[in-house]
């Protein structure tokens, strides 16, 4: 019983300290040099109540240097995705988190691809996932601003945001972004 104690205080600690560093993120929040590595585990900690004992995250994580970047936008990103992941599941399912550097043409970035594999969406409503105020969800259930907003943040970064899906096998958002601040 006391293990148990022990385990559960733990565990608040860790999301008390998730939910702080996520708190610290807005206001007049400056650019800096962050681990994006880091970000998204507190993020994944933060969320771990929606993570039931049937959803299994697969991190597959590569080295990456720090980027330039405000983080706690940044973090809203990993939220809003993250939390879209685990309503695809539904509480049994994979959600894949994925870091790598990749070097598309002009200059390096850090990519973060964040996939499910929930029950994907049709090509028709692909094509709408970054509008205002459009979600797939029920009525009450989504305010259809967490990809919206996410693509106004990636987009201040000077990153792009892409959505991916193919029916009955999943979907999968990858972020890209510079390693450093545009002038």
């Amino acid at each position: 019983m006391l293990d148990d104690c022990e385990e559960g205080a733990r565990r608040a600690a860790e999301i008390v300290a998730a939910l702080r560093t996520f708190a610290r993120g807005g206001g007049e929040e400056a650019w800096a040099c962050a681990d994006l590595r880091e970000r998204l585990e507190r993020t994944l900690t933060l969320l771990r109540h929606r993570l039931g004992p049937e959803v299994r995250v697969v991190r597959d994580y590569a080295p990456t240097p720090p980027i330039e970047c405000l983080a706690g936008q940044l973090d809203q990103v990993w939220v809003n995705l993250l939390a879209n992941a685990c309503d695809a599941v539904g509480g049994r399912g994979t959600i894949t988190v994925r870091l790598r550097v990749g070097a598309p043409p002009g200059a390096p970035r850090v990519l973060v691809a964040i996939g499910d594999d929930g029950a994907g969406l049709e090509p028709a409503l692909q094509a709408r996932v970054f509008e205002p105020f459009f979600t797939t969800k029920p009525e009450g259930a989504g305010t259809g601003l967490g990809l919206s907003v996410s693509y106004g943040i990636v987009a201040r970064h000077g990153g792009s945001i892409a959505f991916a899906s193919t029916p009955g096998q999943g979907s999968v958002v990858t972020v890209a972004l510079p390693l450093r601040r545009a002038a």
